[in-house]
C-alpha cells in the first residue's frame, strides 16, 4: 500500500510523519492550508523523512455564529482531536506536523499531541490582513457590530453593505487579538511552535517558510526524541498564559489552555490565571479592547518581541524546552525590542497595570467564571437581571430596544452540556456594542464569548444552568453584583432563597436527542476544567 502512494525501497527506513491539514475553503482562515501542507511535505522529504497528509474537519465560527450551527463549533474541537490521534496511532506515524487556522484547530491540534506524545510541531495559518471602508480599518468584529448599528438604525443600509463587502479581504484567521491570534500566541508561548510563527501574515512568503521549517524540524525532534510532554509542563502553560494578559487575548484561552493541559497531565488550575494575572500587565493595544491588530504586532517585532519583554521584566519561565530543542531564553536571546511603542506598550507605560483577564468566583459561580476587563472604564456594575434561555432570545430583545442601561443580561443554558456546544456570544455582544450599550450594561453567561467580544462580559459561569447552577433559578429583577476588583459575581438573594428555588428547579432535559451534539452532551464536563469530553 505505502509504493502505491509513492515509497521506494530506500523511504521505508526513513521517519513517517503524519502531516494533519485541516484545510477548507468554507472559511477564509482555512482556504490556503492546503498550499501550506504541501511546504510541510516539502520540509519532511528535505529533512529525509517521509510526509504522509490526511485532512481533518474544520468549522467557522464567523458564519456559524449567531444560528445554531454554532453549537457545533466547540464539538468540533474534540472531533478535531480524536481525528488526529485515530490516524496517527493507526498509522503508527513517528511523528506529526499539525496546521491549523480556525479557533478550534488550534486547541484540536495541541490536545492530539499531548494524547499522542510523539514528536510533534504545530503550524498556525497566519492572520489576515485587515479590510479597509473608505480610510477606516474593518474585520469580522465590525460587521457583527455593524448589525447592531443597522438593526437600531445608527447606520445606513449602503454602510452595513460597504462594511460587510470589506471585513474579509483575503485568507487569514480573524485579524484582531481574538481566539485564533491568541492561541496561536499561547502556542508558540508553550513552545511548540516555531518562533515568530504566530504572527507572519497568512498571505506571506514567510508563512510558508515557517511551514517548511516545522517539516524539517519534527524530523529533528524524531532524531532528538523530544515529546510534546517533555515541552508541555506546568511552566511552558505559565508563560503561555502571562503571553494571554500580555496580549490582552481572548476568553477561550482559559478554556482551551485548560483542555491541553488536561490532555497532557499537567494540573493546571482556573486561580492560577487570577496568580499570573496579577503581576503580568496588559502591554498590547490590539483589538477587541485596542486599536491594531496581528499584522501590525507582526511588523512590531512578533510575538517574540513580547517574550522578550516579559523575559527581560522576569514575568516568564526562560528555562523551559521548545521544538527547537533550545529554551525559550535562548530562542530570545537575539530578538530586537518591538519597534512601536504605540502597539506594545513598555512595562513602565501598561495599558493597564494588572492582565486583562480575571476568574471571579460567587454563589453565582461556585466553580468560577471569566471575566475579560481590558478596556472597561468601570469594574463593578449591579442591576437587575433581563433572564434569557437562549441567545436568539436575547438578540431579539437588544434589536426590539428592550434592553435599558444599568440591565445585567443573563444567558443560561448556552453551557457545554445546556446548549449544547457553549456557543460564543459575538451576535449579542456585537448588537449591544451596535447598540450603544457596551459601556451601561453587563452580561453573564454559562455560554462562552467571541475573542472579538468586549464590554462588562462575564462568559463560562460554572455550574452551568443544565448542572443545577445558581443561574438556572435566576429570575428577572433579581439584583445581581459583578465585581471585576474583588473577583466577586453573586446574585443578592438569601441562601435560604437559593436553596428553595434549586429545590424547585426541574432537571435539565436535553433538546438534541441524537447525533453528535448529543453524544457530546453526555460526555462533556464543566467549562471549569476545560469543557474535555475525556
Amino acid at each position: 500500500m505505502l509504493r502505491a502512494v509513492g515509497f521506494k525501497d530506500e523511504d521505508f527506513s526513513k521517519p513517517i510523519v503524519g502531516v494533519a491539514s485541516t484545510w477548507s475553503n468554507l472559511t477564509p482562515c482555512n482556504m490556503h492550508i492546503d498550499t501550506l501542507a504541501r511546504a510541510a511535505d516539502a520540509g519532511v522529504r528535505a529533512a529525509q523523512g517521509m510526509p504522509l497528509t490526511f485532512g481533518t474537519i474544520t468549522v467557522s465560527d464567523g458564519i456559524s455564529m449567531g444560528t445554531p450551527g454554532m453549537k457545533y463549533s466547540l464539538v468540533s474541537r474534540e472531533v478535531i482531536a480524536d481525528s488526529i490521534e485515530t490516524v496517527c496511532s493507526a498509522q503508527s506515524f513517528d511523528g506529526l506536523v499539525a496546521i491549523g487556522g480556525c479557533d478550534k484547530n488550534m486547541p484540536g491540534c495541541l490536545m492530539a499531541m499531548a494524547r499522542l506524545n510523539i514528536p510533534s510541531i504545530f503550524v498556525y495559518g497566519g492572520t489576515i490582513k485587515p479590510g479597509f471602508c473608505g480610510s477606516d480599518p474593518v474585520d469580522i468584529v465590525s460587521i457583527f457590530e455593524a448589525v447592531g448599528s443597522f438593526g437600531t438604525q445608527k447606520i445606513s443600509r449602503e454602510k452595513f453593505k460597504t462594511i460587510e463587502e470589506n471585513a474579509c479581504p483575503g485568507a487569514g484567521s480573524c485579524g484582531g487579538m481574538y481566539t485564533a491570534n491568541t492561541m496561536a500566541s499561547a502556542i508558540e508561548a508553550l513552545g511548540m511552535s516555531l518562533p515568530y510563527s504566530s504572527s507572519h501574515e497568512a498571505e506571506s512568503s514567510a508563512k510558508k517558510e515557517d511551514t517548511n521549517a516545522a517539516g524539517q524540524t519534527v524530523i529533528f525532534l524524531i532524531q532528538k526524541n523530544i515529546r510534546p510532554r517533555d515541552i508541555l509542563t506546568k511552566k511552558a502553560f505559565e508563560n503561555a498564559i502571562a503571553l494571554v494578559m500580555a496580549l490582552g487575548g481572548s476568553t477561550n484561552a482559559v478554556l482551551h489552555l485548560m483542555a491541553i493541559a488536561k490532555e497532557a497531565g499537567v494540573p493546571l488550575k482556573l486561580d492560577d490565571f487570577n496568580r499570573i494575572s496579577k503581576r503580568v500587565p496588559h502591554l498590547a493595544n490590539l483589538k477587541p479592547s485596542g486599536k491594531f491588530v496581528m499584522a501590525d504586532l507582526n511588523r512590531a517585532g512578533g510575538v517574540p518581541g513580547v517574550l522578550k519583554i516579559l523575559l527581560n521584566a522576569k514575568l516568564l519561565h526562560g528555562d523551559t524546552l521548545t521544538v527547537t530543542g533550545k529554551t525559550l531564553a535562548e530562542n530570545l536571546k537575539e530578538v530586537k525590542p518591538i519597534s512601536d511603542t504605540n502597539i506594545v506598550r513598555p512595562l513602565s507605560n501598561p495599558l493597564h497595570p494588572t492582565g486583562p483577564m480575571v476568574i471571579l468566583r460567587g454563589n453565582l459561580a461556585k466553580d468560577g467564571a471569566v471575566a475579560k476587563i481590558g478596556g472597561l472604564k468601570i469594574y463593578q456594575h449591579r442591576g437587575p437581571a433581563r433572564v434569557f434561555d437562549s441567545e436568539e432570545e436575547t438578540l431579539d430583545a437588544i434589536l426590539a430596544k428592550k434592553i435599558k442601561p444599568n440591565d445585567v443580561i443573563v444567558i443560561r443554558y448556552e453551557g457545554p452540556k445546556g446548549g449544547p456546544g457553549m456557543r460564543e456570544m459575538l451576535s449579542v455582544t456585537g448588537a449591544l456594542i451596535g447598540a450603544g450599550l457596551g459601556e451601561t450594561v453587563a452580561l453573564i453567561t454559562d455560554g462562552r464569548f467571541s475573542g472579538g467580544s468586549h464590554g462588562f462580559m462575564v462568559g463560562h459561569v460554572a455550574p452551568e444552568a443544565a448542572m443545577g447552577g445558581v443561574i438556572a433559578i435566576l429570575k428577572n429583577g433579581d439584583m445581581i453584583s459583578i465585581d471585576a476588583e474583588k473577583l466577586s459575581l453573586n446574585v443578592e438573594l438569601t441562601e435560604k432563597e437559593i436553596k428553595a428555588r434549586l429545590k424547585k428547579l426541574k432537571p435539565f432535559v436535553p433538546r438534541i436527542k441524537t447525533g453528535v451534539l448529543a453524544k457530546y452532551s453526555k460526555l462533556v464536563s464543566s467549562a471549569s476544567v476545560g469543557a474535555v469530553t475525556s
